[in-house]
This record gives C-alpha cells, sequence and structure tokens, in this order.
C-alpha cells in the first residue's frame, strides 16, 4: 500500500465531509490508499456522517476526548502505507498535491518528511508549516519582534526560518501537523507520537525526533493545501457564534498551546540551562498564556 492518511477529529463535522470528498476524487478505485478518521467524541455527528457518506473510511470513534497525539497513535498503530500523512480535517487538498509529493519523496530517498506549502484562507502562507524548533533564542527573537525586523537574519528569524526562499523546496525543522507526510520507517527509528502533548506541540516534538535521527524533513512549495486554521479547535469562532461549550473549548485550547509550550522546553532544553533561566522562561510562557486568554487567541 502507497499511503495512510489519518485524519483526527473533534467537532468539524462540514470541513471533515469537504475534506474527504476530495480525498475521495484522488483515490477513487485505486487499493494503494487508505484513509482513517479518529473522531474524538465529537457532539456535532462527524461520526455518524462518516460511517454514512464514506463507509470505505476506517472510521475509530472514540467515546471521549483523547487528544491529539493519542488519537493519531491509534490510526498509526494500523495504518499500512509505505507512507504515512498526518492530516487536519479543516484543510483542502487538491489532488496533484498528493501525487506531487510522493513522487518527490519516491525519487529522493534521503528524505524522512515533507509538507507542502500550507495556505489560510485568505491566500497567506500558514507561518507554522515552515518552522524551526522554538530553541530559547529562537522564541524569544520571535516574541520581541526581532524576527519581523531582520527577517533576512539567520540569528533572529529561527521559530519561521524566515530566511529562506519560500519559492524553492529546502529543508526545514519542522512541519504544521496539518500536512505532515513521512515514511513508515520513521515510526520504527522514531516511534510513535509523544501522548504527553493533548492539543498542539506533538508534531514539533516529533519532527525534533526525527531530525535527531538524521532525517531531513522538506518544505516542499512547488503544490499546495488551503488550511481554515482554527476551525476545530474552536479558537477562530466570531463572538456571535461562540457558546458557552465553544468558549470552553477555546481556552482549553489556547492553554494546551502554551504548555505545550512548556512541555517541549522541558523534555528538550531545560537541562541545558540553569534554573533561573528555566523560571524565567515558564514565567514568560505563563505571561503569553494569560495575554492570549484575555485577547481570546493564540
Amino acid at each position: 500500500m502507497k499511503l495512510s492518511i489519518v485524519i483526527v477529529n473533534y467537532n468539524c463535522r462540514d470541513f471533515l465531509l469537504s475534506c474527504l470528498q476530495k480525498l475521495a476524487e484522488f483515490i477513487g478505485e485505486s487499493k494503494d490508499y487508505e484513509v482513517f478518521v479518529v473522531d474524538n467524541n465529537s457532539r456535532d455527528g462527524s461520526a455518524k456522517a462518516v460511517a454514512e457518506k464514506f463507509p470505505w473510511v476506517n472510521l475509530i470513534a472514540n467515546d471521549r476526548n483523547l487528544g491529539f497525539a493519542r488519537a493519531n497513535n491509534q490510526a498509526l498503530k494500523l495504518a499500512r502505507g509505505e507512507y504515512i500523512l498526518l492530516l487536519n480535517p479543516d484543510t483542502e487538498v487538491p489532488p496533484e498535491t498528493l501525487e506531487k509529493v510522493l513522487r518527490y519523496m519516491d525519487e529522493r530517498q534521503e528524505i524522512g518528511g515533507l509538507t507542502c506549502r500550507v495556505e489560510l484562507a485568505d491566500g497567506s502562507l500558514d507561518p507554522a508549516c515552515h518552522r524551526g524548533f522554538p530553541t530559547p533564542g529562537a522564541a524569544i527573537s520571535y516574541f520581541l519582534g526581532l524576527e519581523k525586523l531582520f527577517p533576512k537574519s539567520r540569528l533572529f528569524g529561527r521559530y519561521h526560518i524566515t530566511w529562506e526562499n519560500l519559492k524553492k523546496p529546502h529543508e526545514i525543522d519542522s512541519p504544521s501537523g496539518c500536512f505532515f507526510l513521512f515514511r513508515r520507517e520513521v515510526l520504527e527509528r522514531v516511534g510513535y507520537l509523544d501522548e504527553d502533548y493533548f492539543l498542539y506541540g506533538e508534531d514539533v516534538d516529533f519532527a525534533f525526533r526525527m531530525k535527531k535521527n538524521g532525517y531531513k524533513i522538506i518544505f516542499y512549495p512547488e503544490v499546495k493545501i488551503i488550511h481554515y486554521k482554527g476551525v476545530s479547535s474552536g479558537v477562530k469562532k466570531s463572538s456571535a457564534q461562540v457558546t458557552t461549550a465553544d468558549e470552553e473549548t477555546r481556552r482549553l485550547a489556547i492553554r494546551s498551546f502554551y504548555q505545550a509550550n512548556w512541555l517541549f522546553y522541558q523534555k528538550h532544553f531545560a537541562s541545558r540551562y540553569p534554573f533561573f533561566l528555566n523560571w524565567l522562561f515558564r514565567f514568560g510562557i505563563w505571561l503569553l498564556e494569560k495575554k492570549s486568554l484575555l485577547s481570546k487567541r493564540i
């Protein structure tokens, strides 16, 4: 089997169905592809709709929200493809995108993982698809605005690798988990997603472990997807649309984002620095979380 596509869904029914329809147009009658949808106990009837409209999808319906990493791992343990694609439900994938990324990987055995150009609904680049690792120096430069002031600087632009040419393929540290393609063999060497992460951070952590094991991860901008970012997490809804349950989901997403940042730091960087610097970094993350909760944005 060529490709296993894994989609974790939480209250994203309409976008999920649209995403699956696009995938169905690409897959057709081929037996070289399989699709897994892991539903984390959505309240919007997602699982039932998938079962009715797309019976060929391998559906895993959880009775509670297990988080993104753990739900992905449920499908990854069943996936049979030579390649595995982690895909968000709030994405639109043109058929030529999958054709070209698979061909590109086939022709370059030295590449372990890949992402394409990920565009937001307004056509701009989703910066999360083109990231450096959030080292203390990179994070401080980003949050102080130095990356914007000096985008061509390799010192200040490391958070989003801003000095690279976005029109040509090149190596990055980490893509977004919304479209993360990698070889099956990576799981055998690196292991599954770290389930300590609930909603964010597991993609960066997985990429970090890939790079430590010698794998290259490529940004391939010759094809793209569209990412309607924030839909499944509940972060992007107008105030008129937000119910009490939506607000709880939004706050959980914001807290999870900053908790993931601190967890990643603890796992990979804290041992390199003295206690007082670790404390300052933790305090900075706490301040950013409080600011985001007040502004309702990550």
